[in-house]
């Protein structure tokens, strides 16, 4: 193949600007939603079939890692390439955070030649590295700012 690992790797896609919010639905449970439909059920373990704020973060790490390398595994693998990205990060409770966190992709490469797989490998890690949004955030820090007011819209504005 002639193409550089530079040309390999996708470029950043634009964040949709679409709106993103959560509404309380009882206690520390909430519903996320999205301007496009999405939605997601958020509240503690102990409330059964919600995600984590926590899980979220990982998932959204995960997801975002594969969704940067699939560009250049779909071409050496095939579109039809199956994985499974397994993530997990132990809370230290005493900082209540995730000091790290682990993504580990579960893929075969068993039909590349060792130099062919190191290379993929290598070009989907920089691929993950600079195109990641999630990542790139976590790992460089982010300013997360708070406010606070009436509702948007509320009678009397």
């Amino acid at each position: 193949m002639t193409n550089t690992a530079a040309e390999e790797i996708p470029t950043s896609s634009p964040s949709p600007t679409d709106a993103l919010w959560v509404e309380r639905t009882g206690t520390r449970t909430y519903t996320g939603f999205s301007a496009r439909g999405a939605s997601v059920s958020i509240g503690p373990a102990s409330e059964g079939a919600v995600f984590t704020p926590g899980e979220l973060l990982k998932i959204a790490l995960a997801a975002c890692a594969g969704m940067s390398s699939d560009a250049p595994f779909a071409r050496r693998l095939g579109d039809d390439y199956q994985v499974t990205i397994r993530v997990d990060g132990a809370k230290d409770m005493a900082e209540d955070r995730y000091t790290a966190i682990t993504e580990h992709f579960e893929i075969d490469l068993s039909g590349l030649e060792d130099d062919a797989r190191e290379r993929l490998l290598k070009v989907a890690d920089r691929a993950i590295e600079t195109t990641c949004t999630v990542g790139r955030t976590v790992k460089n820090g982010a300013t997360v700012e708070h406010t606070f007011g009436p509702v948007v819209g509320a009678v009397g504005e």
